[in-house]
């Protein structure tokens, strides 16, 4: 996969993650940090090569946290 298609990727997907694993947990804070979780080991393995990358995962994560925040009881 080319730097493109892993920047769009990670623009989108932390971000869902975070919200699918809120609505499993019914937890932002336990979601967000399973989110990591799952981001780390992605980069433990490997698969997250540019820098660049790594920006946006954390401004994902973050926009997901906050969607999380404002999302209905």
């Amino acid at each position: 996969m080319d730097v493109f298609g892993k920047m769009m990727l990670a623009l989108f997907i932390p971000a869902l993650l975070v919200l699918l694993f809120t609505r499993i947990t019914y937890n932002r804070y336990v979601a967000l940090l399973l989110a990591i979780a799952l981001i780390a080991a992605s980069v433990y393995a490997g698969y997250t090569s540019p820098p660049i990358i790594f920006v946006i995962d954390a401004f994902s994560l973050t926009v997901g946290f906050w969607l999380a925040s404002k999302m209905k009881k």
